[in-house]
């Protein structure tokens, strides 16, 4: 049974940063974080794997890293010089397979978190 549990939303100034957390248990191959994206669909916005490779969407290339730390079964977002209009439910997905295409679509991974809510504080 896989689970996945986000923490670390808060407030946060625009310009501000902040380090999401996700805790996974069970086994999974590729990883990622996505945002609520209101009238669209859920964003993707990074995707990590095993090997440590990574894929971001432009929207946050350069200011959002994804990582992870196997020994604590822990997949991390650290968000830098966000903007107001991010603040929105962030939410980790992970899927048993590794892909090879469509690594930023929901509709890849089978498993999801309830979400954490980074919200703007100005």
């Amino acid at each position: 049974q896989v689970q996945l549990v986000e923490s670390g939303g808060d407030l946060v100034q625009p310009g501000g940063s902040l380090r999401l957390s996700c805790k996974v248990s069970g086994s999974t191959y590729s990883q990622a974080w996505f945002r609520r994206a209101s009238g669209t669909g859920r964003e993707g916005l990074a995707y990590i794997v095993d090997d440590g490779i990574t894929l971001y969407s432009d929207s946050v290339q350069c200011r959002f890293t994804i990582s992870k730390d196997n020994a604590k079964h822990s997949l991390y977002l650290q968000m830098n010089s966000l903007k107001p209009d991010e603040s929105d439910m962030y939410y980790c997905a992970a899927a048993r397979r590794r892909l090879y295409d469509m690594r930023l679509w929901s509709s890849s991974y089978e498993y999801w978190g309830q979400g954490t809510q980074v919200t703007d504080s100005s």
